[in-house]
């Protein structure tokens, strides 16, 4: 079981994700249900490429935090 963030940023009239533990593993979507669904998608297949060509999975480093300042 592997756990990973993804980041969901509103990109005009759709939506789209990433991962920063996985880079080049994208998604977008017209919805942000959408897009975290194909993100998921895009996560499995990613991983099960990586054990495929027998190169290791990363450990996921990246956390979020929001920081809340005076307006």
């Amino acid at each position: 079981m592997h756990r990973f963030l993804i980041v969901i940023e509103q990109a005009g009239s759709n939506f789209s994700a990433y991962s920063p533990d996985l880079p080049g593993c994208v998604a977008t979507g017209a919805t942000r249900e959408e897009t975290e669904r194909l993100m998921y998608e895009a996560i499995q297949l990613h991983v099960e490429g990586l054990v495929e060509d027998n190169l290791p999975v990363p450990s996921s480093t990246s956390y979020a935090e929001y920081v809340v300042v005076p307006a």
